[in-house]
């Protein structure tokens, strides 16, 4: 064999040699990151685990919390709140009443007519952006311009909408703002949140504002009755069923509200409601325990929140926070084990930049390639061609996430329960315990949903759970706050 054959055989053998190498040194690196992927999985499926026994322990530190925070004020991380609300509908109600909902850049108005025991018999409502120079300019111009439009609202009212003569129209006023509530029909706001900032309106009555602006708009209209949400989904529940006893918001953020006998609340100094009962705004969002199962990627997000070391119970459970959580878990994965190649892609850097429906429509992905993983890495995170390997890994992150969360949700329930003696069956009694439920979390996250309803069985066994039922109460804040307004009216 001649000189250059032996050379061209050489190189040629050199780079078959080299190939095979890379090759190797290919799989080796991609076992490494198999590997490296599946430890951090691991690790996070033992950190995040909820075992019964866990769940238990849950329950009985919100027991805990509810008691001390119903005894006096500060005295628990849950502040308990009285939401003055005594008398929830009855089903009996009749007539026109309205609602505001402000709770955002947007508020809605609406009414309803109530039949008695035929229930609703009409509903209109209207949605008003406010001018963003509106939200941070005086109480007076947001007010007025509130006024207004509620005003031109209640005058497209129809005939089929029957106010009786002499009779002034009352309103339920959802405030979706931290606000310490001084009757069924006053609250002064604590701070503004969602973008407001109208400093003189702190300290002062909500209520009254928005009265006197309405005095000044000519709208002949009482405000029955301010609320909350939560409050709001409780009254609405109750109203389709008389077993609604606690209603409980799981969206964006989340809370629960529940009927509590007037004797347990220490706190509570006035004279006794009539109907010995007081519903409660738990203020839930804000438990905290040992117990919970918190991870280094909860502190994380705590630590570089808004509210570091509040609110610690809703970044684990609720829509706002879920997908911020897989997206630091994926960070992670991508920075130790490579698992999206070499380079963490930019864009997953970025705070809240997966949100949590893209979480959930991949967690429902049941396309035999996960199509749907594979189109929000890349649409999202801009993050092409993912191997299945990898889109099966998030699918399993967005379960172990999802999961502790409506486990953790289930046991704040069943704390509620604990507390009110509903989780266990009395001698001879056929108490039926009905939840209502409601959030775009609740609502449109069908494995979060089913997990939720599901731990809830298993905590409370096959016995009590044919006693317990979850509704989905829709549009709380709104009808709730009508029909809040008609329990409380100055005619009853």
């Amino acid at each position: 064999m001649g000189k250059v054959a032996v050379g061209v055989a050489v190189i040629g053998g050199a780079a078959v040699c080299a190939a095979a190498a890379l090759v190797v040194r290919h799989r080796m690196l991609n076992s490494n990151r198999c590997v490296k992927s599946a430890d951090i999985l691991k690790e996070l499926e033992e950190k995040c685990a909820t075992p019964s026994a866990k769940l238990r322990q849950v329950a009985d530190a919100m027991t805990v919390e509810m008691h001390a925070g119903l005894a006096s004020e500060g005295g628990s991380k849950l502040k308990m709140l009285i939401s003055y609300v005594d008398n929830l509908p009855t089903g009996d109600e009749e007539g026109v009443y309205y609602a505001l909902d402000l709770g955002g850049t947007n508020f809605r108005v609406l009414r309803v007519q109530l039949a008695g025991k035929s229930g609703i018999e009409f509903q209109e409502f209207a949605e008003v952006s406010i001018p963003p120079q509106l939200m941070v300019g005086t109480p007076e111009a947001l007010f007025d311009y509130i006024a207004a439009e509620l005003a031109k609202f209640v005058a497209d009212e129809s005939e089929k909408f029957r106010l009786p003569p002499g009779r002034q129209r009352e309103l339920g006023f959802t405030f979706s703002f931290p606000v310490m509530q001084l009757s069924i029909d006053s609250g002064t706001l604590i701070r503004w949140t969602k973008g407001f900032s109208i400093d003189e309106m702190v300290g002062k009555d909500v209520v009254a504002e928005l009265t006197k602006a309405l005095e000044r708009q000519g709208v002949n209209m009482r405000v029955s009755a301010l609320v909350n949400d939560t409050v709001g989904t409780l009254a609405g529940g109750r109203y389709d069923n008389k077993d609604v006893f606690i209603a409980v918001i799981m969206g964006t953020g989340s809370n629960a509200a529940y009927v509590e006998r007037a004797q347990a609340i220490p706190k509570w100094h006035g004279p006794h409601p009539k109907s010995g009962e007081m519903v409660i705004n738990m203020e839930w969002g804000n438990f905290r325990s040992s117990h919970l199962p918190l991870t280094e990627y909860d502190n994380a997000l705590d630590a570089e929140s808004l509210n570091p070391g509040e609110q610690i119970f809703e970044k684990m459970i609720s829509g706002m926070y879920l997908g911020e959580l897989l997206r630091r878990i994926l960070y992670k994965m991508a920075d130790e084990a490579a698992l999206f190649g070499d380079t963490v892609p930019p864009k997953l850097k970025t705070p809240f930049i997966l949100r949590t429906p893209e979480m959930s429509a991949m967690h429902h992905d049941t396309s035999l390639d996960l199509k749907v993983v594979g189109n929000t890495l890349k649409d999202v995170l801009e993050i092409p061609d993912t191997p299945l390997s990898t889109r099966k890994i998030v699918v399993e992150i967005c379960n172990v996430v999802a999961t502790r969360g409506a486990r953790l949700a289930a046991a704040g329930i069943l704390g509620i329960l604990k507390k009110t003696g509903r989780d266990t069956i009395k001698d001879n009694e056929n108490l039926k315990t009905v939840i209502a439920m409601d959030g775009g979390l609740y609502e449109h996250y069908k494995e979060y949903r089913h997990c939720l309803k599901n731990t809830l069985n298993e905590l409370v066994g096959d016995e009590l759970a044919k006693h317990i039922k979850l509704i989905h109460s829709e549009d709380g804040s709104g009808i709730g706050a009508a029909l809040l307004a008609a329990s409380h009216s100055q005619y009853i």
